[in-house]
């Protein structure tokens, strides 16, 4: 059974990767009194926050205090979870950011053929959830972060949008020819 959380002052928040571009994973990770959570999210996901998160600050005054700069992951990174969906709301009265994470429940195929009861179980299952209550200094931080860990992957094709791999791909848009 998946657990929930709820770091009202965490001491850090970051996103990372392990891995080579082409094969790496992504989490989202926070760190209060000693505890840390770690939940695996994908590269879209990252990317969305820091873009979002990127936007409400640029409505808001600059942070004050210092930015955090030093921002890997916590080792090991064990995950708790998968994230399938993001939430942010600015809690204004707090001057901090909301950030939810709620889990990824995919419905049980082991119920035989019968989908409207593996639709009733999956309704039963609720999913795990992490609220993380974040720092405008935070918030700057992880995005300044996050932008670099996504650019830092595999090149894009000017073509067809699709990564590249060090030894090219097949475009779609160039009639199936490989590119480099």
């Amino acid at each position: 059974m998946s657990s929930d959380f709820d770091l009202t002052d965490p001491d850090f928040f970051a996103a990372g990767v392990v891995g080579e571009p082409g094969a790496r994973v992504f989490f989202l990770q926070a760190r209060q009194q000693g505890s840390v959570v770690t939940l695996r999210l994908e590269k879209q996901q990252v990317s969305a926050l820091a873009e979002y998160l990127g936007g409400m600050l640029e409505n808001l005054a600059p942070p004050t205090g210092d930015v955090p700069g030093e921002l890997e992951l916590i080792e090991p990174a064990i995950e708790e979870w998968i994230v399938g969906s993001l939430a942010v709301k600015y809690e204004e009265g707090d001057d901090r950011f909301l950030v939810v994470a709620e889990e990824l429940v995919l419905p049980n195929d082991d119920e035989g053929d019968d989908a409207d009861a593996a639709a009733s179980l999956s309704d039963a299952i609720a999913p795990a959830s992490a609220r993380f209550h974040l720092t405008r200094e935070q918030v700057a931080g992880f995005v300044a972060h996050a932008a670099g860990l996504v650019a830092a992957g595999r090149p894009i094709c000017p073509i067809c949008a699709g990564p590249i791999d060090p030894d090219g791909h097949m475009c779609a848009r160039s009639n199936g020819h490989r590119r480099r």
